[in-house]
């Protein structure tokens, strides 16, 4: 159980987690996985989970399936993951419902233009470190994406090509250099150490075509007619659509990165993600297993199921608006430590 804390030191509590999230952050072998927080900007970006049932509802056109889960909904689902977990039976060939929904998010993402300043931000400050960042995104929208090329930051994403870019794992994998002839031959010296970005869920613009196999076009056009959009839904179907290409070489990386590749990441910061995701979580708590990993957790909130589950951890920090977790302590709470927006500015 987790020690307790004496209110009295409140301010000495607070003093040591902000410390001790700079010293993290700071550190070497870092890797970032962004949840919807760090996209929603304080209202200014895109939506959480919880409001976008009734920001898409208008946009599925299907008066039956908009009616199947505004029905589930009135009956006390919550949200719509519930709602489409529901009224999927389970069976090999998926309801049209999950698609229908799939198709609202994008048409309403592609609406949706914010400020990428601070994304920009961020990214210079992790390129500027000199390793070679990893950094999984559970959102659909592309922030990072468009922050690197404001930035003129090299980012890779797995996907090679122009104008029907088509994915190809093994791109996480090269090394950009150059060959130069020395007193002992020829030598390779990496020049550009590309930050790496894995979609673990999907994202705006990827498609799967029956010919051409995976495909991304641009962030604000419709996907080819007769191809399917690779967007994973709030539903529980996540964990077994992420064993499919080419999430699953996604989330082979993701696995790795925190414990099976021969060099792991010794931190993972968690930004805006509220846990509420097992199939993710399973991979994090296989990291925390090692004794040399730590888990950074910022978010404005967590669920009480995620607090007890996390705030215990001696080899994590979690930090929120109303309560904080400092390796097995629990204290108060901090005014914005959690929020990206001041993280972009101290990676």
């Amino acid at each position: 159980m987790p020690a307790p804390f004496d209110p009295s030191a409140n301010s000495d509590f607070s003093d040591a987690v902000t410390k001790k999230v700079h010293e993290q952050l700071r550190s070497q072998r870092v890797a970032y996985l962004l949840g919807a927080g760090s996209s929603y900007l304080g209202g200014n970006g895109y939506p959480l989970t919880a409001s976008l049932w009734g920001l898409i509802r208008d946009r599925i056109a299907d008066d039956t399936i908009r009616a199947d889960i505004q029905a589930k909904l009135s009956a006390g689902a919550n949200g719509i993951e519930q709602a489409l977990d529901l009224l999927d039976l389970g069976l090999p060939k998926e309801l049209r419902h999950r698609h229908a929904v799939t198709q609202a998010i994008s048409e309403l993402f592609m609406t949706i233009r914010p400020n990428i300043e601070l994304h920009t931000e961020f990214l210079k400050r992790v390129a500027g470190r000199g390793d070679s960042a990893k950094v999984f995104s559970l959102n659909y929208d592309p922030l990072i994406e468009r922050a690197a090329d404001i930035g003129r930051i090299r980012l890779t994403d797995g996907f090679l090509g122009h104008e029907q870019m088509f994915f190809d794992p093994n791109v996480f994998h090269e090394r950009i250099g150059q060959i130069r002839g020395t007193h002992k031959g020829r030598q390779f010296d990496e020049t550009v150490k590309p930050i790496t970005l894995h979609k673990l869920h999907g994202s705006l613009g990827w498609y799967e075509c029956p010919i051409l196999g995976v495909r991304r076009c641009s962030y604000v056009d419709q996907i080819p007619t007769g191809t399917k959009r690779l967007m994973v839904p709030p539903q529980y179907r996540k964990a077994t659509d992420t064993m499919q290409p080419p999430y699953s070489a996604l989330w082979s990386a993701f696995r790795g990165a925190l414990s099976q590749d021969a060099h792991p990441v010794n931190r993972l910061v968690c930004i805006g993600y509220g846990f509420m995701d097992e199939h993710v979580n399973a991979v994090i708590e296989n990291g925390l297993a090692r004794t040399d990993f730590t888990l950074l957790i910022l978010a404005k909130l967590l669920p009480d199921t995620a607090w007890v589950r996390w705030s215990m951890q001696t080899n994590t920090i979690v930090v929120t608006e109303n309560r904080c977790s400092l390796k097995g302590v629990n204290g108060p709470g901090h005014a914005d430590l959690w929020s990206f927006e001041r993280l972009c500015k101290e990676v």
